[in-house]
């Protein structure tokens, strides 16, 4: 016998999470599409995944350490502290940036078929997790030229990893939600993307930030996950600053339950406006 399924008002939110695990296999074509059509017909390929942090690398260590001489701290090597910052970053950026814009680019599907329209924007958060594999993999190389061993903290860069994508989903769902009505926020994302480069300690450590302003600035989500990674990847005898993961962590959360809240307010209506 084959499953019926109902579309009700008045049980759509009853059924909407059990819904999710339904259409899992949709959610596997989708992120597989978004990851095969990614570099597909451009000159250089996944070659594009390597360059984007490379001249980041370069840009960002030339303005923080040669043009404004910020310290790296001991003994550490400034590229690697900038590629420590970069890797979480870029991992942030391009879940946010994929997922904002995603229920635009498939605007035919979600205007004819019923599916929980959460499952595309987190399916194209797929896209960002592969250029943070191939991004790892260059920076482990690079630490390598530069003599820089990680210990076994290492180990838990995973649960870091996972808070830098906790950290951009509450914003992308927002982002994607409120980009189907109002379609100037594809011009928001970037400058936003841009903006939070220099408002993160990605070029620069948080050591620089004067202690009574450090809680403050741990507003910002990522910094708890940036100087997790640094703590990960480059060790120290310093401990990591608590209050600041801490609060990373709660403002991530938050963010989830306002992101999510509006995007399924919204969400009902996407098929008529989109």
């Amino acid at each position: 016998m084959r499953d019926v399924l109902i579309i009700e008002a008045n049980n759509a939110s009853r059924q909407y999470w059990r819904d999710l695990w339904r259409y899992r296999e949709l959610f596997r074509v989708l992120a597989w599409r978004d990851l095969a059509v990614r570099y597909k017909q451009t000159a250089l390929g996944i070659a594009w995944a390597v360059l984007r942090p490379a001249l980041m690398l370069a840009i960002l260590t030339f303005v923080f350490s040669t043009l404004a001489r910020l310290p790296a701290g001991g003994d550490i090597p400034y590229p690697a502290l900038v590629f420590a910052g970069l890797l979480p970053w870029m991992l942030f950026s391009t879940a946010l940036s994929e997922a904002s814009d995603s229920l635009v680019r498939n605007s035919n599907l979600v205007s004819k078929v019923y599916f929980p329209r959460l499952i595309v924007p987190t399916a194209a958060v797929v896209v960002a997790f592969a250029d943070f594999l191939i991004s790892l993999a260059l920076c482990l190389v690079l630490f390598v030229a530069l003599g820089v061993t990680p210990d076994w903290r290492i180990l838990l860069m995973p649960a870091f990893a996972a808070l830098a994508f906790l950290a951009s989903v509450g914003p992308a769902l927002w982002l994607a939600a409120m980009n189907v009505q109002y379609r100037d926020f594809r011009y928001v994302v970037p400058f936003l993307i841009q903006l939070g480069v220099y408002v993160s300690p990605v070029g620069y450590s948080t050591e620089i930030v004067p202690e009574h302003l450090r809680l403050l600035y741990s507003l910002n989500p990522m910094v708890g996950v940036i100087d997790g990674f640094r703590w990960c990847l480059l060790g120290g005898d310093e401990p990591l600053y608590a209050p600041s993961l801490l609060l990373s962590a709660s403002v991530s959360a938050l963010a989830i339950w306002f992101g999510l809240g509006r995007f399924r307010k919204m969400e009902r209506r996407f098929a008529d406006i989109i």
